[in-house]
């Protein structure tokens, strides 16, 4: 059985943290946007990583920041990936000795090959919904249909998932990975344990269709 990753992002609180680690989460994200509503400080999020158990990745996400942003982050976080939702170039993304995901919003079908193209060096991608000015984040689900699926061993999908839809979601694409924020939310920021507990049940039970 192939069995589909899992990221929840937008962690703010150690008590969701350790709820998706427990709930079988792989990796958790944190923002470092802080524009968006689920920011959290250097402070915060490094004592949240101290306490985190083992074998789940930490990603720091950031939108269009420098490199001094990014390494003062990396420098005082323990952080195991990267993940660029800007206009980051592939030199940006490799240049702080840490593997990157880069995040592409699903405009057209050309445009997300381009991107995937052009970011080879990514572990990952990330194809999130598009909306005009919005870096991610968004809540809203896109056309699957544009999903590269030739190159669905680097995918993590995003956009609007949770437990109603992320089983059709890897029904149909078959991605290495899904990432969710709101979707298992109680509101922006603060996680559902028992949201999460039902959006992993529904992975788990997708994935042994195929």
């Amino acid at each position: 059985m192939i069995r589909t990753r899992v990221k929840i992002c937008g962690i703010t609180r150690l008590g969701d943290g350790i709820a998706a680690a427990e709930a079988g989460a792989d990796a958790l994200g944190f923002v470092f946007f802080e524009k968006s509503a689920r920011y959290v400080s250097i402070e915060k999020a490094a004592e949240i990583c101290r306490q985190i158990p083992p074998f789940v990745t930490k990603v720091a996400l950031f939108v269009d920041a420098s490199e001094e942003e990014v390494r003062k982050v990396v420098d005082r976080v323990d952080i195991d990936l990267l993940q660029f939702h800007g206009d980051e170039s592939p030199d940006f993304c490799q240049n702080f000795n840490l593997p990157y995901i880069k995040a592409i919003r699903a405009k057209n079908r050309e445009s997300i090959i381009e991107a995937i193209d052009a970011h080879s060096s990514a572990i990952g991608v990330l194809i999130d919904s598009y909306v005009p000015g919005v870096p991610g984040g968004t809540g809203s689900t896109f056309d699957w249909s544009l999903v590269p699926v030739e190159h669905r061993s680097k995918i993590i999908l995003a956009g609007g998932l949770d437990s109603d839809n992320v089983a059709d979601a890897i029904v149909n694409i078959r991605p290495y990975a899904v990432d969710i924020s709101g979707g298992v939310e109680c509101r922006k920021g603060i996680k559902d344990s028992d949201k999460i507990y039902k959006f992993m049940k529904e992975v788990a039970s997708a994935d042994k269709i195929y």
